[in-house]
């Protein structure tokens, strides 16, 4: 017996039935972030740096792993961080953290995508946002700015 296929309508209100179940989990996850960013003052990120160029990446992509935001921020941020004399592999590091990992947003990640995606997807982010904020500082040694 041949199985049958669904509709497209069929497809449709399953889609939008999943993603109208989701957009409160989303919605506070957005909402956390946003809260995390108004309530903690960027001297206050400033001061957690030190001159140890390795440490401070490994605190710039946990800081941006914590506070997760969109990128015209983070660029925003990260240009103030260098104004205060934060090193490039730093910034680079926390900018990268702060797009393509979130610790806030792990839980609702976890329900929609499955955890241990969301975990592993996290991990390899964080690794990557300090491979690229090295391979940044080298490329910008080279090139001499």
């Amino acid at each position: 017996m041949k199985e049958e296929k669904p509709s497209f309508k069929e497809a449709l209100r399953k889609s939008g039935k999943s993603m109208w179940m989701s957009f409160p989990i989303l919605l506070g996850a957005v909402l956390l972030v946003s809260l995390a960013n108004a309530l903690i003052p960027k001297q206050a990120i400033v001061n957690f740096f030190g001159a140890v160029p390795f440490i401070d990446s490994l605190i710039g992509a946990g800081i941006g792993s914590i506070l997760a935001g969109n990128p015209v921020t983070s660029y925003v941020i990260g240009g103030e961080l260098l104004s205060q004399g934060v090193s490039l592999a730093a910034v680079t590091a926390f900018i990268v953290a702060w797009v393509t990992v979130g610790i806030v947003q792990l839980p609702a990640e976890s329900m929609l995508l499955g955890r241990r995606f969301a975990i592993t997807r996290n991990i390899v982010s964080f690794v990557f946002a300090i491979i690229v904020a090295y391979a940044t500082v080298i490329i910008m040694g080279i090139a001499g700015l």
